[in-house]
């Protein structure tokens, strides 16, 4: 796993592919909203979109607050409380 973006709001933590697990096949995100203390983790097709908007933002270089703004899509989905283990 690898931390891909961090601000005050949001946590993100990319997980790689990982053959042999099915779930894990294509890899995923997890998205925290440290905030809200919340947390969505995403594969799949979503996983997939969820790339391929982040490299879009990532090419026109965007602020903080853009990409929060970004990641708010996410806050009506995230349902699971951030637990420290």
């Amino acid at each position: 796993m690898q931390m891909i973006y961090n601000s005050p709001n949001y946590c993100v933590v990319e997980f790689p592919p990982q053959a042999g697990h099915l779930a894990m096949l294509s890899g995923g995100y997890e998205i925290v909203d440290k905030n809200a203390r919340r947390e969505i983790f995403i594969d799949g097709m979503m996983a997939a979109r969820f790339r391929e908007s982040v490299q879009k933002l990532m090419e026109e270089d965007q602020s903080l607050d853009e990409v929060d703004e970004f990641l708010g899509q996410f806050d009506s989905l995230m349902q699971h409380p951030v637990i420290m283990h």
